[in-house]
């Protein structure tokens, strides 16, 4: 048999092999490898734990916004309500107003036309008293005639006045 440098780089491999698996280097890869498992399996454990509570959180965090999105359009609604009624009750005493303005001002046009009537009636009356004074000093030649008539048509004046 020859023996060259393959040989004995096969019987040294060999023997280091066995010699390791004698030393329990195979038992100690293969505990270190199943620690490695074990952690790795811990950890996506936890993973897997803490997804869950992060997509209960996530769940709780959006039926809060849902709530409060409800809320707000609530308020919203709400708030669309009483501007309209305030815009009505605004139209309603403005409509109030006006009708009372224009009532107030029905009535003063009223009174000056009241006022006015009454001014013609008095400048009619003594426009009528001059000319019944002037027809009657032309016709009445007495002195004493003309006196009564004076005192007269000072009670007609008199009368209108009040």
């Amino acid at each position: 048999m020859h023996f060259d440098e393959s040989f004995f780089v096969a019987l040294g491999f060999v023997l280091f092999v066995l010699l390791l698996g004698y030393l329990g280097v195979h038992r100690t890869l293969a505990k270190a490898l199943d620690d490695r498992a074990s952690l790795i399996a811990d950890e996506l454990a936890q993973a897997s734990r803490l997804r869950t509570e992060a997509e209960a959180v996530l769940a709780s965090y959006q039926k809060k916004a849902a709530e409060a999105q409800s809320e707000a359009d609530a308020i919203l609604t709400a708030a669309r309500e009483e501007a309209e009624a305030l815009a009505a009750e605004t139209a309603k005493r403005m409509s109030e107003f006006v009708a009372r303005r224009t009532l107030q001002a029905e009535a003063k046009i009223a009174i000056a036309e009241s006022q006015a009537m009454n001014d013609v009636r008095s400048a009619a009356a003594d426009a009528a008293v001059k000319a019944a004074e002037t027809i009657l000093r032309a016709q009445m030649q007495d002195g004493a005639s003309a006196d009564m008539l004076t005192r007269g048509i000072g009670d007609v004046r008199k009368g209108f006045a009040h």
